[in-house]
């Protein structure tokens, strides 16, 4: 068997370089288009031509703010190793200008870095520049400082707007230019993106929405990159620009392009759906994505089509969107860490081959379709010489027993068969030969005892004549706090008088910000949080207990993320918008005109105290009588985890808040909000490596509803154990040479296989998470995988009879379940 487990491996490890060294890849793009070879990127109705040749081609989103520059060749190496071709990627204008007129393009925000690494191993992009990009992140990607440009009104024919909008996409392309990077020049850019999903809040607009359609494509256009633009979700984006799909099932819903001389492409395939606060994770099944690309190339002639996200990443700081959690699309063919999420990434790897393999039937070949059967249908690409065919069985609980071209085949329930020349399985969607994975986190370090912990108790503002500002009324929370932060106090004076029967008193809150704390005289008093499909609206009305006299009432406003999504963005209301105290049946007390004070942010932000110059400033004490306390700063010290595997923080005893290690924020946590399961949405929370010194590290929480800082745990993530399930009767993997099925093992990371947990070639029952030996085992089976596996980054072995000694059990059809252990 030479199926290249080595090379896997090595890829998996990046023990071997990636396909060339940088100056040569660079100089090899460069040379093509030097040498008298006219470089271009051209289309019509088939395909993407690059220099003329059309092209199959299956990409990937991975973004660049969402890993580190430190983990780019990994994961691009990782996504190439995968069978893609394109590396897709938007750009995100509230990192790269924060502040009007100044521009950052530092570290994990170096986009043309990225360009360059995605170039140097020979794969191509597509960068969608927007710059509305959605893309659960904050603000939908636009600075906040947008938000008060006077008289603006975004993503509209509106000329505020639009200059902004055309001078920030003109620097962006120019950046490309001068930096070489589009594909006519030398580099790996072949198409760009203006605007993104427009047509789901164009009618909101009128016909300021269609003149700014025109508007967008026409100034795009008018930039010369040299190469396409698309506009995804835009049935009617304006010639040349391409009208693209997004969706889960693109091969059902696409209306087709909008002209004759445009293919049909996918930039968005949703690999999983990204995970909110409050929900369980969704994870969508290798089978499904499989049925849904391959039913796109065999329905709609595509020819293009990119997996949103491939590596979905870490939402570091406060740029997750509206309730959105801090891991992204972990889920994705490589996972929040960047370790391949097994069998996804290697049930489209065989996807991508069985595809490519047949690329001049699909390219240049004469389509064909019929009906097999009431739910199964044939699609059929013919030249003269060559054939392919898709069977597809919409049938989503029956086998399928149908004949093609005098062939008798079983089509597995919603399932796509795809036969080379149109005679040979060479892949079957719903039949899943790639090995699977399992993650797990092993716990290094605790943070048990008490002694190690120092915390700060964030201070109450008391007196509104202090705060920031004050008004006769209750401020928006965005526009006040410009997004810089989730916070703003709200303060006020109250003075009661008692009724003389004592009743009792009630304080109504109502929010259109997520979550509220409220305090009266320094004494909390309770809290309420929304949720993302919840009402807009929060109410807390509780009885409270005043002094006779003055009374302060300080109210806490927080966002989880700002929105990124939805026609008037610039409108939207967030934060308190009426408050009121009500004593018995007398009428409520309307507080919205009284002076009130306004505090941006926390007293621990404003005084960085998350650094370790900023936390000398504050005096820190111990948590004896701080555990479970409200709005409180935690602070503790951990060493470096040995090795290699990736690193996160388990909080799962926490409330809700925000983590900062050595200074940098590895994002929000909210484990208190559970999902109907009944636990968190998310409770490991990703460490970069790179975050970490060799030695020791300074973690700072803040808490903000109460939780146990001791049980926090230092945990390290790795894939450890591996399976392999194979019928005898399975098509071979079109990554090997020889012509049987075969059981294919490898570790990631530099780890080998340690122990065989389970081996039974015969009728072994189960999966690969509950497994057991049949009616028939050969009783060599065991024997036969350890010595082909054990101390081996990765193995293959045949599913045969020869294999193991001789036919176990005649008449019966035969697999091999393999189980695995990786250290």
């Amino acid at each position: 068997m030479s199926v290249n487990i080595a090379a896997v491996a090595a890829v998996l490890a990046m023990v071997a370089a990636v396909c060339m060294p940088s100056a040569a890849a660079e100089s090899l793009w460069l040379e093509e288009g030097g040498g008298g070879v006219q470089r271009e990127v051209s289309l019509d109705s088939r395909a993407l031509l690059v220099d003329g040749t059309r092209r199959v081609l299956f990409a990937g989103e991975m973004h660049y703010t969402r890993s580190t520059p430190e983990m780019w060749p990994k994961l691009i190496a990782k996504a190439k190793e995968g069978g893609l071709d394109v590396i897709q990627t938007y750009v995100f204008w509230n990192i790269h200008e924060p502040i009007q007129g100044q521009y950052n393009f530092e570290g994990r925000y170096d986009l043309v870095k990225f360009i360059k690494e995605i170039q140097t191993q020979g794969l191509y992009v597509s960068l969608r520049i927007g710059p509305f990009i959605e893309a659960e992140w904050k603000y939908g990607g636009f600075p906040f400082w947008l938000h008060d440009v006077p008289n603006i009104i975004f993503r509209s024919d509106n000329e505020p707007f639009k200059q902004h909008m055309q001078r920030f996409v003109t620097d962006i392309v120019t950046m490309m230019k001068r930096e070489g990077l589009y594909y006519p020049q030398g580099g790996p850019i072949i198409t760009s993106q203006i605007e993104n999903e427009y047509q789901m809040v164009e009618p909101a607009f009128g016909s300021s929405g269609q003149r700014y359609v025109s508007w967008a494509a026409a100034m795009a256009v008018n930039l010369q990159t040299g190469v396409p633009w698309t506009m995804c979700k835009q049935n009617d984006a304006p010639d040349p620009v391409i009208n693209t799909c997004n969706g889960l099932i693109c091969g059902e819903t696409f209306v087709g392009p909008n002209s004759a001389n445009k293919p049909a492409l996918w930039t968005e395939n949703w690999t999983s759906r990204y995970l909110i606060y409050g929900n369980d994770t969704k994870l969508r099944s290798p089978e499904d994505i499989a049925f849904a690309v391959a039913l796109f190339i065999a329905r709609k002639n595509g020819s293009y089509v990119s997996y949103y996200m491939y590596h979905g990443g870490t939402n570091f700081g406060r740029f997750a969107s509206s309730y959105v959690t801090t891991n992204y699309y972990d889920g994705a063919p490589l996972d929040e860490y960047g370790l391949i999420w097994q069998p996804t990434w290697g049930h489209l790897r065989e996807l991508h081959a069985a595809v490519k393999q047949s690329s001049e039937p699909l390219l240049f070949g004469t389509y064909s379709n019929f009906s097999l059967d009431q739910e199964q249908e044939a699609h059929i690409f013919e030249t003269e010489s060559q054939c392919v065919a898709f069977l597809v069985n919409f049938d989503q609980h029956q086998t399928s027993e149908v004949v093609f071209r005098n062939i008798s085949l079983q089509l597995a329930p919603k399932s796509i068969s795809i036969l080379s020349d149109c005679k040979r399985v060479v892949f079957e969607t719903a039949k899943v030969n790639a090995q699977h994975g399992s993650r797990t986190a092993e716990e290094v370090q605790s943070f048990s005892d008490i002694n190690t912990w120092k915390a700060f108790k964030e201070p109450i503002p008391q007196d509104a004549s202090k705060a920031m500002y004050t008004g006769n009324e209750l401020f928006e929370h965005l526009s006040t706090t410009k997004d810089e932060t989730d916070y703003l106090w709200y303060i006020v004076g109250y003075a009661h008088t008692p009724s003389e029967d004592g009743q009792l008193v009630l304080i109504n809150v109502e929010s259109r910000a997520h979550i509220l704390h409220a305090f009266v005289n320094n004494a909390y008093i309770g809290r309420i949080h929304g949720s993302h499909d919840g009402p807009a609206n929060i109410i807390l009305s509780t009885n409270i207990s005043l002094n006779e006299g003055p009374n302060t009432i300080s109210l806490l406003s927080a966002m989880v993320g700002s929105p990124d999504s939805g026609a008037h963005m610039e409108r939207r209301v967030f934060g308190i918008r009426k408050v009121s105290i009500q004593q018995g049946q007398e009428p409520e007390h309307l507080l919205n005109n009284e002076l009130w004070g306004y505090q941006v942010g926390l007293f621990g932000e404003r005084n960085s105290i998350h650094t370790q110059e900023g936390s000398k400033s504050v005096e820190w004490t111990t948590i004896n009588n701080l555990a479970y306390s409200p709005l409180t700063w935690y602070k503790t010290t951990f060493t470096t985890p040995a090795g290699n595997d990736a690193v996160t923080l388990n909080l799962s005893s926490m409330g809700k808040g925000e983590v900062w290690i050595n200074g940098e924020s590895i994002g929000r946590y909210w484990v208190s909000f559970k999902a109907p399961s009944g636990n968190p949405s998310q409770s490991l929370y990703h460490i970069p490596r790179e975050f970490l010194n060799p030695q020791d590290n300074i973690l700072v929480l803040f808490e903000e509803m109460g939780g146990d800082p001791q049980q926090i745990t230092v945990n390290t993530v790795s894939v450890t154990r591996v399976c392999g399930n194979v019928n005898e009767l399975a098509a071979p993997s079109l990554q090997s040479q020889d012509k049987e099925p075969a059981v294919n093992l490898w570790c990631q990371e530099g780890k080998q296989i340690s122990a065989i947990e389970f081996a039974s070639y015969g009728n072994p029952i189960g999966d690969c998470t509950n497994f057991s030996s049949g009616s028939c085992h050969a009783g060599s089976s065991e024997s036969v995988v350890k010595q082909a596996c054990l101390g081996k980054s990765g193995c293959s072995i045949p599913v045969t009879p020869a294999q193991f000694g001789g036919d176990p059990c005649t008449g019966i059809q035969k697999s091999l379940l393999v189980v695995a252990s990786c250290r």
